[in-house]
């Protein structure tokens, strides 16, 4: 199981890691996918749904459902996440420093994703779903306690058609790393009260 310190000393530099051929690889892509928060894209059918109140949503109420969920999808998309990472970001979420967002319907969990939150950073990992747009749900509800905590970056890792919807752009690894080392000025708390962003706010992301 990988320890805390190497869990955040990774996240910290930009890098993330992932289970490949039963090893554990430290990654760092030439372009870093990122959804910046102030250009999160909802649309109106989105919104709409999101006001009807099908689906209830929880945050860190089931943390291991979550990304056992994410680890078992029926395609490749999961595979990354082997029995030894997902026991240590369990260990992360017990101490503080990783997170979910449950999305729930009629008492079943209808989606979900969890991610890594470090200073004024959340590091999206992963989501599913198990009924239509329940993952989209859980995504704007995650964008939307970002905002309200003073998050200054949300990494995507890479950016899909999916993500692209809502905003999400590539930026070079060195464009990624000055936005990191800004956000780490931040003193944010994904739970609890503690919130106290820098008064200067980061500069607008570029797409290039």
């Amino acid at each position: 199981m990988l320890s805390i310190a190497t869990l955040l000393g990774g996240y910290r530099t930009g890098y993330f890691p992932m289970a490949v051929n039963g090893d554990i690889r430290w990654l760092s892509p030439e372009r870093r996918g990122v959804i910046p928060l102030d250009r999160f894209k909802v649309s109106r059918r989105l919104a709409r749904l999101m006001r009807q109140d099908r689906f209830r949503c929880t945050v860190d109420a089931a943390f291991r459902d979550v990304i056992q969920a994410c680890a078992s999808r029926p395609n490749t998309d999961g595979n990354w996440i082997d029995p030894e990472l997902l026991e240590s970001y369990c260990l992360l979420h017990r101490v503080g420093h990783a997170h979910s967002v449950e999305v729930w319907q009629e008492g079943r969990l209808a989606g979900g994703l969890y991610g890594v939150s470090l200073r004024g950073a959340f590091f999206g990992e992963s989501m599913f779903h198990q009924v239509r747009d329940a993952s989209k749900v859980a995504l704007s509800t995650l964008v939307g306690r970002l905002r309200r905590r003073g998050y200054a970056l949300l990494d995507v890792q890479w950016v899909t058609p999916h993500l692209e919807q809502f905003g999400a752009v590539e930026i070079p690894r060195s464009h990624y790393l000055t936005l990191l080392g800004e956000s780490m000025q931040h003193d944010c708390a994904f739970q609890g009260n503690n919130c106290t962003p820098v008064l200067r706010p980061l500069s607008a992301l570029r797409s290039s």
